[in-house]
């Protein structure tokens, strides 16, 4: 996400940071790249215009040419404009008094309508609210199966009738439904066009008119940039929307969809989809997301992962091996396999402060790296495992074969675990501990 832009932004600050003072001139000729970043990223024209002309005005006062820190005031100012055009703060759902409120999700046909509707649903569950999920989109082939199929994957109930069947009598039968089981919402998926079209947009404004949903949620596919742009536009004139979910976020390299849409529909972002996954909604923050644009990455969403992620239990029995030094490669093992749950590496790294700055990522840390070190250790004997020290030429050479690597890739895992086995010793001196409390 953002890797194109934030490389670009990175060395344009970067630059201006290793200048004592900043003139006009300087700030012009960073300012002239970071425009044409932005532009390149497929952010709106008029948005970038308006981000330059803002954040020059406020880099030309003379608390910013005067400071001992000037590169670093004008990083702070573009950090600031960035959250701005971004929303300026969460948006969260409205709440409800009056139980089910109705969540309607509309959009084109190929925005991932359908699967974000079992996503939100999911959301709205481990945030202690039950939900409905209605199938009423009968235009699209296997769009109520799909969902009926994706409720019995997640345990979510799925309400859904024959495709030929109104989708307004479809959503009125559902309310009933929704109302006898108590459900604080019902997220209600929709037909999509291939194209925006007149009948569409009349029969969205009819469904809307008998559903009066608390909120008219856009699904939008953020590869699209600025087509999702104009999009949001037509269906905000026509429909009148609440909120946005950006989908396909984790494979737009670009951004200018996130960063233009909010500015140019004065629609706040609601949540953005960051993977195939069902888990893979993340609520929208402009300030976190500014920050990893500017690569200073998004600690908080990182330990909100990892406390979603890490049983409680399980830290402190980490916490005593460590302390103990009897951390073993089945620990090792565990903790990768946590990794894996919260998410593809490259997406937790863009999280950590200073590293997507980095550009290319480190080896060692690699997806196709961590497979590698995943298949030597379920290589390895449990006896192997809990005592590496035992492993000698012989076993290493059926490890290297039972994992499909080389004695040389056996050698260095052992290598690095022998490292880890040294900071532990370290902790138990006291040392370190404070990576420890990053767990907690």
């Amino acid at each position: 996400m953002f890797d194109i832009l934030s490389e670009k932004l990175g060395k344009v600050f970067h630059r201006l940071g290793q200048k004592g003072r900043l003139g006009e001139k300087d700030i012009d000729e960073a300012l002239r790249e970071v425009r044409l970043a932005l532009l390149e990223a497929d952010v709106n024209f008029k948005v970038v215009k308006d981000f330059i002309d803002n954040v020059r005005g406020r880099s030309l006062g003379a608390q910013v040419l005067e400071s001992l820190t000037p590169g670093q005031q004008v990083i702070k100012i573009v950090n600031e404009e960035l959250i701005t055009i971004l929303g300026g703060k969460q948006s969260r759902l409205l709440a409800t008094s009056h139980p089910p409120a109705v969540a309607m999700l509309v959009g084109l046909q190929g925005s991932g309508k359908t699967t974000t509707a079992a996503k939100l649903a999911l959301h709205l569950r481990k945030s202690g609210q039950r939900s409905l999920m209605v199938a009423a989109d009968t235009r699209r082939p296997a769009a109520i199966e799909q969902l009926v199929i994706l409720g019995k994957q997640l345990d979510i109930p799925v309400y859904s009738e024959d495709a030929k069947v109104a989708p307004a009598a479809i959503c009125a039968n559902a309310m009933k439904r929704a109302r006898e089981m108590a459900a604080t919402w019902a997220v209600v998926d929709t037909a999509g066009r291939l194209h925006i079209d007149q009948p569409m947009m009349q029969e969205l404004a009819k469904l809307k008119d008998k559903l009066r949903p608390l909120e008219v949620l856009l699904v939008v596919d953020a590869m699209t940039g600025q087509d999702a742009v104009r999009a949001a536009q037509e269906f905000n004139d026509s429909v009148g929307l609440t909120g946005l979910i950006l989908t396909k976020m984790d494979g737009d390299a670009r951004g200018g969809a996130a960063l233009s849409i909010q500015a140019v529909t004065g629609v706040p972002i609601k949540f953005i989809g960051v993977g195939e996954k069902a888990d893979a909604l993340e609520p929208f923050y402009p300030d976190r997301l500014a920050s990893r644009i500017l690569g200073m990455g998004d600690m908080v969403t990182l330990i909100e992962k990892a406390e979603r992620t890490f049983d409680q239990k399980r830290v402190q029995e980490l916490e005593r091996k460590l302390e103990t030094a009897s951390f073993d490669l089945e620990d090792f093992l565990e903790q990768i396999n946590q990794l894996k749950k919260m998410g593809p590496v490259s997406q937790l790294l863009e999280m950590i402060p200073g590293l997507p700055s980095v550009g290319r990522l480190p080896a060692g840390l690699e997806e196709k790296q961590l497979k590698r070190v995943e298949a030597i250790i379920l290589s390895m004997t449990p006896e192997e495992r809990r005592a590496p020290g035992i492993i000698d030429g012989r076993r290493r050479r059926r490890i290297a074969q039972g994992s499909g690597t080389t004695p040389q890739d056996v050698n260095q895992l052992l290598n690095q675990f022998r490292q880890m086995q040294k900071l532990t010793r370290q902790m138990q001196r006291g040392k370190g501990r404070h990576l420890l409390e990053m767990l907690r």
